[in-house]
């Protein structure tokens, strides 16, 4: 894993403008703590930092290709699983490896086959290609966007990086928020509309995209997107073919020349994950590491609720005890985990999920002390219907992303003046009908199973990348790779079309997913309900965020302050938030995390100079 940044320029002459070019490459040195480069030219500038996972010396980034007198250069950020069969390919076509890297098999992939290479990739990429002689760029991302990738246009500079914060280095990108930034921050939040970055002069390429940079302009281009058809296949075969593919995405993504582990929380889909994971492992005589995440004395303060029914930490322990893995239980401080507020503001460049972020980003920290790859079950909820809002009826029926319910509650908290400039009831009406537009029909669906399939793009298309985007830049912060299995396109492709009758088998969500694993689990892993990311119920926590937010409501320059109702937010924080829990982003958001996303905003505001324009 990686980050880079660059720069192409048809009137600066960027030879001069090494500082820089560092500094962007320096910004996202987090995604690369081991080694660094940089490249120039008169008209293209590239920055990268490496993280190294395979071979140390011939992954060394910019990577540089010569061939007939011509120069390609390429930074690139991800993993490659069919590495072993792009290679075959390639030589078939006559070209030859001078390492085993991944980045030298993907920059020989755009030589034999130009734009359309990222279809032969199976992985997580985000990467760039420099054609010297015909002063071409070219930028792709993985299909479903688990690697990060931004750009900005700015007079004769085209510029691009893994994360915002690089962007906002160069002098040419002034943090700048109109009202259209505004409305993701505070009505889709933690949430963004895929390829809007929130800041005024950046875009996102969307996941599935590339983009070409030439003296002719810019070109984009979707070149990946899901297909609905009939599926032929009957329960046991369906059950089977599930099985043996995640079995298959598990093995590839163990490639890796470092320590590797997995976090495990118990529950379905990262017990299975953990399972093929270490089954391949031990077949080489080696353990797998795992890792759970609980918090101090959260047997004293969990309380259950329709979101978070159990408590994870006896499940791991079980799972970690039965599979035979070196297992570690990481517990947070709730005061720590107040105070990484900003560490995880600063690592995802917005505000986010606030203490689940600041969670993950503790937890990172300590997986990292021990491996540098990690593999996670994110994914499986959204591509097998896991959610409570695929089998309610209230949120069937409705005309709203489904992760965001009690919305006028939270908007409630604005202030008059920003509300009347956001409209926030018609942005998310706008942002779902544009959503829901791009769903692709099944041809004579009926009604109900054509709604679970509007629910089910929406989950993968809109509410997933919220949380890849977590897992990435927390992960990444900690200079820990973080693989998801479940995001293979192979296995998305294949579920995508599997019936609700077939998906919800036995009357239980992911029912087909249960009847894969049957055999492999245990039956009380494979019956246990849907558990979300922990939280802290710990009143310590409640009081950082608590006397925080007081803090900055009494503070005449906090930058907040023109955008809320001050003495909503203010009722809000007296009380903690205690006894304040509404359905919000897919678990139930207490106070303490309201207050904390607000307080989110505000460290936002403040660390990168966000001027409201």
């Amino acid at each position: 894993m990686c980050g880079f940044a660059g720069w192409i320029d048809w009137e600066e002459d960027l030879t001069r403008q090494r500082e820089i070019i560092e500094r962007m490459g320096a910004a996202v040195s987090h995604r690369g703590p081991d080694e660094g480069g940089i490249w120039l030219s008169p008209q293209a500038a590239f920055a990268h930092r490496r993280l190294i996972v395979l071979d140390p010396e011939g992954g060394k980034q910019p990577f540089t290709q010569k061939l007939d007198g011509r120069i390609w250069v390429i930074v690139y950020n991800g993993e490659i699983y069919n590495l072993p069969e792009l290679r075959q390919e390639l030589r078939s076509l006559g070209f030859s490896f001078q390492t085993r890297s991944d980045v030298e098999a993907v920059l020989l992939a755009y030589l034999a086959w130009g734009t359309k290479c990222v279809s032969k990739l199976n992985g997580i990429f985000a990467f760039a290609v420099w054609d010297e002689k015909e002063r071409t760029l070219f930028l792709a991302r993985d299909r479903l966007g688990i690697k990060p990738l931004f750009f900005s246009r700015r007079g004769s500079a085209f510029l691009f990086a893994s994360e915002i914060k690089a962007l906002l280095v160069h002098p040419a990108v002034p943090p700048e928020v109109d009202e259209l930034g505004l409305a993701e921050i505070f009505v889709l939040g933690p949430g963004r509309t895929p390829g809007c970055a929130v800041f005024r002069h950046v875009e996102e390429l969307k996941p599935g995209h590339w983009l070409t940079f030439s003296p002719q302009g810019i070109q984009v281009q979707r070149y990946w997107r899901l297909e609905s058809r009939p599926h032929k296949e009957n329960t046991s075969r369906t059950a089977a073919e599930l099985r043996s593919l995640l079995e298959d995405c598990v093995r590839r993504q163990l490639i890796s020349e470092v320590p590797l582990g997995s976090l495990l929380s118990g529950g379905l889909d990262s017990s299975a994950v953990t399972f093929f994971a270490a089954t391949a492992l031990r077949e080489k005589g080696e353990t797998l590491a795992s890792f759970a995440v609980d918090y101090r004395e959260n047997t004293r303060y969990f309380s259950p609720d329709q979101f978070q029914p159990q408590y994870d930490t006896p499940w791991a322990t079980e799972v970690a005890s039965l599979l035979q893995t070196r297992h570690r239980t990481v517990v947070i401080d709730p005061e720590e985990l107040g105070q990484a507020l900003l560490p995880a503001l600063k690592a995802r460049d917005l505000p986010g999920m606030a203490d689940v972020d600041s969670s993950l980003l503790l937890l990172a920290r300590e997986v990292k002390k021990e491996v540098t790859v990690v593999l996670s079950g994110e994914g499986a909820d959204e591509i097998f219907g896991g959610y409570p809002w695929f089998r309610r009826a209230e949120d069937l029926s409705s005309s709203c992303f489904p992760w965001i319910r009690h919305s006028s509650w939270r908007q409630s908290f604005l202030s008059p003046e920003l509300q009347k400039l956001l409209h926030p009831q018609e942005y998310l009406a706008q942002r779902y009908a544009e959503a829901l537009a791009e769903v692709p029909r099944l041809p004579g669906e009926e009604a109900h199973a054509a709604r679970l399939r509007e629910i089910s793009y929406l989950s993968i298309f809109h509410f997933m990348p919220v949380l890849l985007e977590r897992k990435d830049r927390m992960a990444m912060a900690a200079g820990l790779e973080a693989r998801v299995p479940f995001c293979d396109h192979r296995l998305v492709e294949y579920v995508w079309n599997i019936p609700w009758e077939m998906k919800f088998w036995g009357g239980k969500e992911k029912g087909i997913l249960r009847l894969a694993l049957k055999g492999i689990l245990p039956d009380s892993v494979l019956q246990r309900r849907k558990s979300p990311y922990p939280k802290t119920h710990h009143p310590a926590y409640t009081r950082f965020v608590k006397t925080a937010v007081l803090r900055l409501l009494e503070d005449p320059q906090s930058p907040l302050l023109p955008l809320v109702n001050r003495e909503k937010l203010r009722e809000l924080a007296l009380t903690g938030g205690v006894g304040v829990d509404t359905p919000w982003f897919g678990q139930l958001m207490t106070g303490p995390q309201l207050l904390a996303y607000f307080l989110q905003v505000d460290l936002w505001l403040r660390h990168y100079r966000v001027i409201l324009v």
